[in-house]
């Protein structure tokens, strides 16, 4: 198989993988050593990082969670709320009691 066709089956793996380079490598069938050697190659090298596969896998995440809001799902809405809802007062709080330790407090140094 032509080196083109491969570098352009690798890149669809590693957006479908979220930048795995061991999935996908293993998808296309080639050695992970073969993708090294492909990154001296600019063009591929410049097209890997235009996929940004961290912001690829964040909103299929949030693409997961919003379907789970939608069908009613509790913990999704709360886990929501926390996050993305503190401006409107949606966070948990813990209240420390100031007195919580005793007014007479003895230290005795023992040698």
């Amino acid at each position: 198989m032509d080196t083109k066709l491969q570098k352009e089956r690798f890149i669809e793996a590693y957006q479908k993988s979220f930048g795995n380079v061991s999935q996908s490598c293993k998808a296309i069938g080639i050695a992970r050593q073969t993708y090294y050697n492909w990154l001296k190659d600019k063009e591929f090298e410049t097209q890997l990082q235009e996929i940004k596969p961290k912001d690829l896998f964040l909103d299929f995440v949030e693409s997961k969670l919003v379907e789970k809001i939608n069908s009613g799902d509790t913990t999704a809405i709360i886990f929501a709320l926390k996050t993305k809802g503190k401006p409107r007062g949606y966070v948990e709080r813990q209240e420390i009691e100031t007195n919580a330790f005793p007014d007479n407090v003895k230290v005795e140094i023992v040698k």
